[in-house]
């Protein structure tokens, strides 16, 4: 098990300038889902900017402690979009 804000963290040590939202999606603190809004995503295609977030949380998912993290993704410009 992986507390919700050590993702966060994890996701934010890659990527600083991230908004980051993470929810809990079983109650077991090892299915989360998260969306992300960075500029670091700009100019990647939706593979490249998980592959970005996946590295952040590579070592959480092989101990284990994260079993399952589902990525939601966006340039600021694309999250300004969904509003």
């Amino acid at each position: 098990m992986i507390p919700a804000n050590q993702v966060e963290q994890l996701i934010k040590a890659k990527l600083p300038d991230a908004q980051v939202t993470i929810q809990d999606l079983t109650g077991t603190q090892d299915h989360y889902q998260a969306t992300i809004v960075s500029t670091s995503f700009e100019g990647l295609n939706l593979v490249k900017q998980h592959q970005l977030i996946y590295g952040s949380v590579n070592a959480a998912m092989v101990t284990g402690d994260l079993h399952a993290l589902t990525l939601k993704t966006f340039t600021p410009e694309e999250w300004a979009q969904q509003g």
